[in-house]
């Protein structure tokens, strides 16, 4: 018999365009925190990062903040993205078409960020239904990428093995996450002249590769599965 395959995806970055948002209001914050932080300082050496990972790198840096300013800070910044995020949001390109391609799959959303902005940003550009409730957050299983318990917990949650998953994702921290997980791993690698794919990872450099990616890994591991029922 062959075994279902789960898609877990990751979201920003991968299915929604919301990291220059995020950097923008990150960069503003963190400057008026003391900690000096442009827009290009995420995209270029952070993304995909836990916040409060950035700001240890920055603290170490550039001096400790107040702990109670920073929760100010934080808790202002996400207020503002999230603001943002209801009315400035896009999806990156290719996703939708993809996961319309998809749809037979169990997909399941797996983030660094909070459950909460997880679901503004899937509201904003229509995805919540591909979705439903298979929404899952560092914030809320209280680990982050690039620690692989995070994509397992997804794996778990909905009634797969890791090596059933298929996660896609574009930042290297979470595609580390879910090569150490076990999984089969997609980096949709958007920066491929300044990126290198991990090894072992599967590169495609635009969502509309993703559908013709997913068919011939699961046309591969039907072929697998018949040649060992055969072989029995």
């Amino acid at each position: 018999m062959i075994r279902p395959l789960c898609l877990l995806f990751d979201c920003d970055g991968t299915l929604v365009d919301s990291e220059p948002l995020l950097a923008a209001e990150m960069a503003a914050s963190l400057t008026r925190l003391g900690l000096p932080f442009q827009a290009s300082d995420y995209i270029g050496e952070f993304r995909g990062s836990r916040f409060r990972n950035i700001v240890a790198v920055l603290e170490d840096r550039y001096g400790s903040v107040d702990p109670l300013h920073l929760a100010e800070t934080e808790t202002e910044m996400r207020s503002n993205l999230n603001r943002r995020l209801e009315s400035e949001l896009s999806p990156i390109t290719g996703a939708r078409e993809a996961l319309l391609a998809l749809s037979n799959y169990p997909c399941g959303v797996v983030s660094n960020g909070p459950e909460n902005k997880i679901v503004t940003s899937l509201k904003a550009i229509g995805f919540s239904d591909f979705f439903g409730t298979n929404l899952y957050s560092g914030y809320t299983a209280k680990c982050w990428k690039p620690d692989p318990r995070l994509y397992l917990h997804a794996a778990q949650l909905m009634g797969f093995e890791a090596e059933d998953c298929i996660a896609i994702d574009d930042a290297l921290v979470g595609v580390r996450a879910a090569l150490d997980a076990g999984m089969t791993v997609i980096h949709l690698n958007r920066y491929p002249d300044a990126e290198e794919t991990p090894e072992g990872a599967i590169m495609i450099s635009s969502m509309y590769q993703l559908p013709t990616v997913i068919e011939n890994l699961a046309h591969a591991r039907a072929m697998d599965s018949r040649q060992v029922a055969h072989a029995r």
